[in-house]
């Protein structure tokens, strides 16, 4: 899972690792005990959502006029099942949100239909407050994980862009762009200059990497599409065979990572215990 790829000052780096790394355990805990990699992925990105170190959730910035707008999605690698929402505002897990579409046949809702959709179901309105931290260095959060079935799953949240327009959307709830998720390739989770991922649609560039090769490889091979736009960013990956694949360009990339197990037959990284990272250029 990340928090963000960007510069992390001195001061916000403890809370970075901090943050991180509670998240990937609660993660892996649910791994570890047999869950899914959804229900995984969900409640990694729940949690950075709940801390105000992030930029998703209660840690998002405001627009220019002064709201939060937030954006989120996940998808089942094994479906195909995307959900996903933009510009939604009043809900303090927009993840959650995401997660209630996989069922349904929209893939996409933004603005007032989301926050209808969300009412709809039964999510708890909350007035997000406008993060303190509203400094530019944050991001968009994401994990990735693939269970003990080999299925893999991916989620994005974040609270935009400080000052940014009423209603822009980011690279975050954009499949292909943000994120993707396929069992026969793999999962990927993006963080950085939006609107440089959207144009160059890194997602879908890092899952045709992983048909062909291992996820270290594919991420970085990937990343370098990004000269042609200009813009910084930060890759996640697992491919299918559950091997890890991390790399940025930005001064910072707030990684934390766990395997206790391997589907079987697969060889590749295991480690015993959560691992946290701020990694730089």
């Amino acid at each position: 899972m990340h928090g963000g790829a960007r510069t992390i000052t001195a001061r916000d780096q403890a809370a970075n690792r901090a943050g991180c790394l509670a998240a990937a355990r609660i993660g892996a805990e649910i791994l570890a005990q047999g869950g899914s990699a959804l229900d995984a992925v969900e409640q990694v990105v729940r949690h950075l959502e709940d801390d105000p170190t992030f930029n998703a959730g209660s840690g998002s910035v405001p627009t220019c006029e002064g709201a939060v707008e937030t954006d989120a999605a996940m998808m089942d690698g094994s479906t195909l099942a995307i959900g996903a929402v933009a510009a939604l505002s009043g809900v303090r897990n927009p993840v959650s949100v995401a997660r209630l579409l996989l069922p349904e046949q929209t893939v996409l809702l933004a603005g007032s239909g989301a926050i209808e959709f969300a009412r709809s179901r039964g999510v708890e309105e909350y007035d997000l407050p406008a993060s303190a931290a509203a400094d530019g260095e944050h991001d968009t959060v994401g994990c990735v994980a693939i269970d003990r079935e080999g299925r893999i799953a991916v989620g994005t949240s974040t609270g935009g862009l400080p000052g940014q327009l009423p209603g822009r959307v980011g690279d975050a709830p954009i499949p292909g762009c943000g994120f993707y998720a396929d069992n026969e390739a793999g999962g990927v989770a993006i963080s950085g200059d939006g609107e440089s991922i959207l144009r160059v649609l890194l997602a879908t560039r890092v899952i045709d990497a992983l048909k062909v090769e291992e996820a270290p490889n594919a991420v970085s091979r990937a990343l370098r599409q990004l000269s042609r736009v200009g813009g910084e960013a930060g890759i996640i990956a697992i491919d299918c065979k559950g091997r890890f694949g991390i790399d940025h360009n930005s001064e910072h990339f707030a990684v934390a990572l766990a395997a206790s197990w391997l589907p079987d037959g697969v060889a590749g990284v295991h480690l015993d215990e959560v691992k946290g990272y701020l990694t730089r250029g």
